[in-house]
């Protein structure tokens, strides 16, 4: 669990993890330079967990990087601070990875934090037109996601991964900094064949946006624009971008549509000049990505098919 001065998050989340019907796990709290009262808090009151403490703030993704370093599970949930847990979320997600050993990673269903009859996500789907999105993000929860099925990945923010699948995929690109850095991390996945199974019966309940506001902070409005552009250099196979490549340029104008209605174009003419400047690295990465995938293209295509035909429940 990386957290940033979320002393008041973690009096919701840590509790909730400890009451879990699934008892057998431990927890890694990587404080990413909070200047608040985590450290103490965490000290005082729940002794048991083991903390990594930055010195200085290094972001989610490798914040995430630390802790997955330092568990030693078969399993690894991966959790956003700003959370409540279900009693049995756990036990429902590890009970369908030993189920399907075929797949590498669990998703559970997100349900809003403050209106608890609303959906969070009910599991990432990635887009033909190379854009990623949590399924059924701000729709009433209204039985339309109850069916266990595959999707594209979970969010990192609340999913549990197999280890042998965290090492064999590799790292969340640090580069990323945060934002995408989990679409990034499942589409190298996929591409190698890892399965990601949608748990409705585990349940989270996700504040949204309290560590970092989300757009509303000018550094995150950037990095979610320029991250994903990342993700479609670094790992869409080249036919996917040609079959798509309409709706891909459609997506992208669309928002940068929003940025100028937003009256945030300087900040999105900032996303695309950081994209040019870190694209070489990306690049490279994207030689080795595309060599070592297991699926064709495709089938990935086929799959992408998939994922938006199931998009509305």
């Amino acid at each position: 669990m990386p957290t940033y001065n979320g002393r008041k998050l973690l009096e919701v989340i840590v509790p909730s993890l400890m009451a879990q019907s699934h008892t057998d796990f431990e927890l890694v709290v990587v404080d990413d330079a909070s200047s608040d009262d985590s450290l103490s808090y965490l000290a005082e009151h729940w002794p048991q967990a083991r903390v990594i403490a930055n010195r200085q703030n290094v972001g989610v993704a490798a914040a995430i990087n630390l802790g997955v370093a330092a568990a030693q599970g078969e399993y690894v949930a991966l959790l956003n601070n700003d959370l409540e847990l279900d009693p049995g979320w756990l036990h429902e997600l590890v009970s369908v990875l030993h189920r399907h050993p075929e797949a590498g990673t669990a998703s559970c269903k997100l349900l809003n934090y403050w209106r608890r009859d609303e959906l969070d996500g009910a599991g990432d789907i990635f887009c033909l037109d190379g854009t990623a999105y949590r399924r059924g993000h701000g729709d009433a929860d209204r039985g339309q996601y109850e069916l266990e099925q595959d999707v594209f990945a979970p969010t990192a923010g609340a999913g549990l991964y197999r280890s042998a699948a965290l090492s064999e995929v590799g790292p969340f690109d640090e580069s990323f900094f945060m934002y995408f850095e989990d679409v990034d991390w499942g589409l190298r996945a996929q591409l190698l064949g890892y399965r990601c199974l949608y748990v409705p019966s585990a349940i989270a309940y996700h504040m949204g946006g309290e560590t970092t506001a989300g757009e509303s902070n000018p550094r995150y409005f950037v990095l979610q624009r320029r991250n994903l552009l990342a993700v479609l250099i670094k790992d869409a196979p080249a036919l996917f971008l040609l079959q798509n490549l309409p709706r891909v340029i459609f997506a992208q104008l669309r928002i940068l549509r929003r940025s100028v209605r937003a009256r945030r174009l300087r900040l999105h003419a900032r996303a695309f000049a950081e994209m040019l400047s870190q694209s070489p690295r990306w690049w490279r990465a994207r030689r080795s990505i595309q060599r070592h995938r297991r699926i064709s293209a495709r089938d990935f295509n086929r799959m992408v098919r998939y994922w938006s035909s199931h998009a509305a429940g």
